[in-house]
């Protein structure tokens, strides 16, 4: 039995959830998010809390019992709190810009990378840290994958777009290995 799986989700007030046949909809105060129904499973709603059960004792059931409580779990924290990614640009003349719907980047190429900000996800910027905020984990998190894809941190001066948690190790130039 899966330890995660069991667990019953806490629907907190202010939240709606749709148990619907393909897709389970999540209102909340924040925003609105779906996440796919497994057929392996049985979804039930009872006393303010969401309860997953496997049909069968089959591997794959076992594998998606706490893959799809975690999943659902994060729709209702999504809608209640919501996630945040934060990105540094370092590097000499790096800057990062936000002008409405558009992320507007110098990272060093000849012209200003412009990056559309997609529906759900706002951006801000203090100094050098892009900040994105969204209901839904997923779109937060390949967002703030894609605008780091745009210019990756180097090992050598540690220039690029990196996320604020991450450590970049940093390598000996051409003459550090000279004695």
């Amino acid at each position: 039995m899966s330890r995660i799986g069991k667990m019953p989700v806490t629907v907190p007030a202010g939240v709606e959830v749709t148990i619907g046949e393909h897709t389970i909809d999540v209102k909340g105060p924040k925003g609105q998010v779906s996440t796919p129904v497994c057929p392996l499973l049985d979804y039930e709603m009872k006393d303010g809390h969401i309860h997953l059960t496997r049909k069968d004792d089959t591997r794959e059931s076992n594998a998606q019992h706490g893959l799809r409580r975690t999943l659902l779990n994060n729709c209702i924290l999504g809608v209640t709190q919501g996630f945040t990614k934060a990105l540094e640009v370092i590097g000499v003349g790096y800057r990062v810009n936000v002008k409405g719907p558009i992320i507007e980047l110098q990272v060093g190429f000849s012209h200003p990378v412009l990056v559309d900000v997609p529906d759900g996800i706002t951006a801000t910027v203090e100094g050098n840290v892009l900040k994105l905020f969204g209901a839904d984990k997923e779109k937060v998190g390949e967002f703030a994958a894609q605008i780091r894809r745009i210019r990756k941190p180097e090992p050598y001066k540690g220039k690029g777009i990196k996320y604020t948690t991450e450590i970049v190790r940093r390598k000996v130039g051409k003459s550090g290995g000279k004695k």
